[in-house]
């Protein structure tokens, strides 16, 4: 073990810390304002959704598998990867601030676009980024890993913290986690990224706000993604 990866265990572990802290007053706020917008959603609704964004998760998985380079980071150390990581990470920003600008600028109509395309960039990190770390994503238990690092990115303080948990016992539980909970996994991704999104279909100021979140989306997917393969990569304290 050498000092980088004794470095790196230490930022896990604070990232941790972070992770379970409570959110601040505005955030949980929202989320109970979301939570009742929901009730009042008829269950005919959220079934549909459920199955709509499901659908569309399992193609955008399907298509990331057959796009995504194989041992193309083989040999490389924990810093290497790292850094491989981040340009990566720095691509996808900018293709993200391209698709929420672009798409921010056309208003409602290609606002709803927004959704299913920026779905498809994040996806298609999170298969790059579980390749150059080291894991193969043909396995369905390593597919199903990616979308619990998606809902460990965008998620609310119960459901982050119960992930969490699952991450952390990855291995010795993958094989109880045969399927995800899509209702949970949907709801709390729209309920992430309605606030954040909700002005950037006002034309104006749309491209401006997409952009922007956009780029902010990116940006947590990559320090989550990072984070949740340093920790299978860093069990235990690294020894010097």
């Amino acid at each position: 073990m050498n000092e980088y990866e004794l470095k790196i265990y230490d930022e896990v572990q604070e990232w941790k810390r972070r992770l379970i802290r409570r959110s601040g007053m505005m955030n949980r706020l929202s989320k109970k304002a979301q939570v009742k917008i929901n009730e009042w959603i008829p269950e005919k609704v959220h079934e549909m959704m459920t199955e709509s964004i499901k659908a569309m998760v399992k193609t955008t998985l399907f298509g990331s598998q057959l796009t995504t380079s194989k041992d193309h980071a083989a040999g490389l150390t924990l810093e290497e990867k790292d850094e491989l990581v981040r340009k990566k990470m720095a691509v996808y920003q900018k293709t993200a601030i391209v698709e929420g600008a672009g798409t921010g600028a056309g208003g409602i109509l290609l606002g709803l676009a927004d959704f299913p395309l920026l779905l498809t960039i994040k996806m298609k990190f999170l298969f790059e980024a579980a390749s150059i770390y080291g894991f193969d994503t043909r396995s369905y238990e390593e597919r199903l890993f990616i979308l619990h690092v998606f809902q460990l990115a965008f998620s609310s303080d119960d459901i982050r913290k119960n992930t969490l948990l699952e991450i952390e016992q990855w291995e010795n539980r993958k094989e109880e986690l045969s399927e995800m909970d899509w209702r949970k996994f949907q709801q709390e991704y729209r309920d992430y990224i309605d606030l954040a999104k909700l002005f950037q279909l006002v034309p104006g100021i749309g491209a401006f706000v997409g952009a922007y979140a956009n780029n902010n989306l990116l940006k947590t997917l990559g320090e989550t993604a990072m984070n949740a393969y340093r920790l299978r990569l860093l069990q235990k304290a690294p020894e010097l």
